[in-house]
């Protein structure tokens, strides 16, 4: 059994998410990853199963580091909207200086090559933060008595269709209007 390098599990994942972002899903191929990724063939197998196995293992790497980046220095003692207005902002601004992370997590989370058990990591990787926040907020009144889905999604697609719309040219995206965001996302929840 060969050896795994990190380095080329890295030059894999920035090759893939690079084709991906200029030909879509269903246009990449193992042969065309290794190309780009200047490995061989084979080698690319050493490292991955198949096309869904490293797609899959991307968007959980993707997911980890989005994580990472939102909850560094997350504390559950922060007053509720403090750590709700840090962790909104810091997801904007993850996904702003990350736009092929972003584009890929767009277009891989709608994809049936996405597998359950990788959909459900990712979402464990969330969790323990956001189901404490929105759950504290709940139990506190200060939240809408919804289900802690909604509240999610009340959360973050309005960011989320901001930022796509500033991608394409339709909207600029400033410091006042991340802070807009962050305020009528934290007004659509509030009880």
């Amino acid at each position: 059994m060969r050896h795994k390098d990190e380095n080329k599990n890295e030059s894999i994942f920035n090759a893939a998410l690079e084709l991906i972002n200029e030909q879509g899903l269903a246009e990449i191929s193992m042969s065309k990853i290794a190309k780009k990724a200047k490995v061989s063939a084979s080698t690319i197998y050493v490292y991955f199963e198949n096309k869904e196995d490293l797609l899959n293992k991307l968007f959980l790497n993707v997911k980890k580091k989005m994580s990472l980046e939102i909850f560094n220095n997350f504390d559950d003692s922060t007053p509720l909207q403090k750590a709700f207005e840090t962790s909104l902002r810091k997801f904007i601004h993850f996904i702003l200086d990350n736009k092929d992370y972003f584009l890929f997590i767009e277009q891989f989370q709608n994809s049936p090559l996405l597998h359950k058990i990788s959909r459900e990591e990712s979402i464990e990787l969330f969790e323990p933060h956001y189901n404490s926040l929105f759950e504290k907020g709940k139990q506190q009144h200060i939240f809408k008595q919804v289900d802690t889905n909604l509240l999610v999604i009340f959360t973050f697609r309005p960011a989320i269709e901001f930022v796509k719309e500033h991608f394409i040219g339709n909207s600029e995206l400033n410091q006042e209007n991340i802070e807009e965001i962050i305020r009528m996302s934290w007004d659509a929840i509030k009880a």
